[in-house]
């Protein structure tokens, strides 16, 4: 099936709508049935029945995911007042809302669309997430602004998230046209993983279980489990010339 453009984005603002509806129910004034319906109907029209059909089996899951991830936002943010707040208020629960039914609709081998979605979400946001990167549970954005998380970014569970983190690739390998190639190129981070605010983390390297990297960090190599990675000391230099 092919849509035009305006007809594409309006199905899956409906789709969106309803599933934010059927992951946060609670804050919701929408029936289950209908919010899932209104799924379904919009899902196959911009894509078609069979993606729907695969696809609405796999809410329960996306939904169980978000659930988490409100949680580690609870559990990471002292400013935080409450489970209600952090689902109307946070960037992150919208970033991370479009960027699981995205990936999941790249799983099922839609094109285009799961882009569209992420990218929407960048545009509201300010974070960017490649719909084909692997996010585990319990992940944390805090603020988020300028987060950006490259297509083959592997991220295990528990890992939390400052404003300004890239998690993107050092270079490219090309082909023998002189063509990128979308090979393995984004860091992996394990489980329970801390990244500070604007942070670097480039290339395909792995920052071992439960490491802390500070912030303003530019980062090309892998480190070890449980390490703790800051910058270099600045150095401050007066106006005689002496520096401490």
């Amino acid at each position: 099936m092919s849509l035009s453009l305006n007809r594409t984005i309006g199905h899956l603002k409906s789709m969106m709508a309803s599933m934010k509806d059927l992951v946060f129910p609670l804050y919701s004034d929408v029936k289950e049935d209908d919010a899932q319906c209104e799924v379904y109907n919009s899902l196959r029209s911009a894509t078609d029945y069979m993606v729907a059909d695969a696809f609405l089996p796999r809410i329960p899951e996306i939904k169980r995911m978000l659930e988490l991830d409100v949680k580690a936002l609870m559990q990471n943010d002292p400013a935080a007042g409450s489970e209600k707040e952090i689902i109307y208020c946070y960037p992150a629960v919208t970033a991370m809302l479009y960027y699981r039914t995205a990936h999941v609709l790249l799983e099922l081998g839609v094109e285009v669309i799961p882009r569209m979605l992420t990218e929407y979400a960048h545009s509201v946001t300010g974070i960017d997430i490649h719909p084909g990167a692997q996010i585990g549970e319990s992940f944390a954005i805090d603020h988020g602004t300028g987060v950006v998380i490259g297509e083959t970014a592997v991220i295990g569970n528990g890992v939390t998230l400052y404003q300004g983190v890239t998690l993107g690739a050092k270079s490219f390998r090309y082909d023998a046209e002189g063509r990128p190639m979308n090979v393995p190129r984004h860091p992996i981070l394990e489980d329970g993983v801390t990244v500070y605010s604007n942070t670097s983390i480039l290339g395909r390297i792995t920052i071992g279980e439960g490491s802390v990297i500070g912030g303003n960090v530019w980062l090309t190599h892998s480190v070890p489990p449980h390490s703790f990675v800051v910058q270099g000391r600045a150095q401050e230099t007066f106006a005689d010339g002496a520096g401490i």
